[in-house]
């Protein structure tokens, strides 16, 4: 069973601020199982977005984990990642949207190896 998707981003948060990072909530999801997605802004009018990796990266030995891919292998302009995720709510109006600002572009999020 998966970590409810309210706890998972309280300490995702809580994890960004002891290495500095300023994070938020901008959108609460569903409580239990609300897709996460994470914008890094990285504070120059770009961003990073990273969004839930596919269920067929998971490993039957670790279900349990959340997993992220990149929506680009660079940085975007941050009205292209806005107009993402509001195509992304309109399809799941559950999902949740965490932003960090960080100039290095840390996420501290687990990647989903392709």
């Amino acid at each position: 069973m998966r970590l409810k998707s309210n706890i998972w981003v309280a300490a995702y948060l809580r994890r960004c601020q002891t290495e500095g990072v300023f994070g938020a909530v901008r959108r609460r999801g569903a409580e239990e199982a609300g897709a996460v997605f994470v914008k890094v802004s990285l504070l120059d009018g770009n961003a990073m977005l990273y969004v839930p990796a596919p269920q067929t990266v998971y490993d039957d030995g670790r279900p349990v984990d959340r997993f992220f891919v990149p929506v680009a292998p660079q940085p975007l302009p941050e009205h292209t990642i806005e107009e993402r995720l509001t195509k992304e709510l309109r399809f799941d109006p559950d999902a949740w949207i965490v932003e960090t600002e960080d100039r290095a572009g840390r996420h501290f999020l687990e990647l989903a190896k392709t």
